[in-house]
């Protein structure tokens, strides 16, 4: 079962926690500063791209790297000295990023020489433990379990508001990709339009169901799971594999075998294999080459507009920033100018060496 207590922070922003038994916390729900938000970022239209570019100048004064002793995403200790957190009984929390991106009350945009608009939506922080110390692919099965249940029930809370188009949490994890908070946390993009990246993906995903009544994603996984040669791991519901198309030396997608257009659309059993799909992946990584492993994961799924996708297909794509041990993969000319990737090394090949790390979960 999912327990859920919501709060409402100082400063107005909103703490939802999450847990297996019933929520307790000590006191009001902390903020780190009680000023009201007044976060206002504004889209401007790219017209040679075909897309929106988001402004928040004020992010340039978000959290950098704090002392270890203040840690604002840790439970609060010192009242004083208040973190995002309460103290009390819960696994996981969600609050509103006090800098985000996308704001539910943006307005009046400036004028400028290209088409501008408020940049509406929300940005929300996904806190995955109480633990500092901890790290997704740490978590006990049962516990990545829960934060599954929890994306869930915010993709479908965020998407039922008829202005967001697109619900993404994803995780940045290592400094390699920008990270500024070791915490393990992740965050979620509510959109009013589709972004680019996922825009593109559900196009082609529509073009193949209506010509053959499959979704283009299953059929994928099955090649897959017939060659054998990419898996990293198999399950009766669930698979983890580095895609035959990687466009990093180390990319892997985990998804369901089935589509699956969201997580609030998983069974319980499907849901825990994907778990173990997801930790399995996550420990890989780390055993590599014995040592945290950085990545992107984002989570793909069906747009927020009401209708049924059958041709959508949950899954997460992981975009590791390595291309060796000692060797960051760096996106330069071709890839950012032309917008093709170059990958120096074949799918197969990285796939192998990480299909031979061992892990216990």
């Amino acid at each position: 079962m999912l327990y859920r207590e919501e709060m409402k922070k100082p400063d107005g922003r909103s703490l939802t926690l999450y847990g297996r038994t019933p929520i307790r916390v000590e006191g009001e729900a902390p903020s780190p500063n009680r000023e009201p938000l007044q976060a206002n970022p504004h889209l401007r239209w790219h017209p040679l791209r075909g897309e929106w570019v988001a402004y928040a100048s004020y992010r340039q004064g978000r959290t950098f790297m704090p002392p270890p002793e203040y840690n604002p995403l840790a439970p609060t200790r010192d009242p004083e000295n208040p973190t995002e957190l309460p103290q009390g009984e819960y696994q996981v929390a969600v609050f509103d990023n006090r800098f985000p991106s996308l704001a539910q009350a943006a307005h009046d945009p400036p004028r400028e020489a290209v088409k501008t608009a408020p940049a509406r939506g929300k940005c929300e922080v996904v806190v995955f433990t109480k633990d500092p110390s901890a790290s997704l692919a740490a978590l006990p099965l049962d516990h990545i379990e829960l934060l599954m249940e929890v994306w869930g029930d915010r993709v479908a809370l965020l998407g039922s508001d008829r202005c967001i188009k697109y619900v993404l949490p994803f995780e940045n994890k290592g400094v390699e990709v920008g990270v500024t908070l070791h915490h393990p946390h992740g965050q979620i993009y509510a959109y009013p339009f589709v972004p680019p990246v996922p825009a593109r993906m559900q196009a082609e995903e529509l073009v193949h169901y209506r010509e053959t009544g499959r979704p283009l994603l299953e059929e994928m996984i099955e090649g897959e799971v017939a060659s054998g040669a990419r898996i990293l791991y198999l399950g009766e519901h669930a698979v983890s594999f580095v895609p035959p198309c990687a466009r990093y030396p180390y990319e892997v997608w985990v998804a369901p075998r089935r589509a699956v257009p969201g997580f609030d659309r998983l069974t319980p059993a499907v849901r825990a294999d994907l778990a173990r799909a997801l930790k399995t992946t996550l420990l890989k990584y780390d055993g590599l080459w014995q040592r945290p492993f950085p990545y992107l994961m984002a989570w793909y799924g069906a747009p927020a507009d009401g209708h049924e996708h059958p041709e959508s297909h949950l899954h997460a794509e992981f975009y590791p920033p390595y291309r060796s041990s000692d060797r960051l993969k760096y996106l330069a000319g071709t890839e950012l100018a032309a917008g093709m990737f170059a990958n120096d090394a074949l799918p197969e090949e990285k796939a192998r060496e990480l299909i031979n790390v061992e892990v216990v979960l």
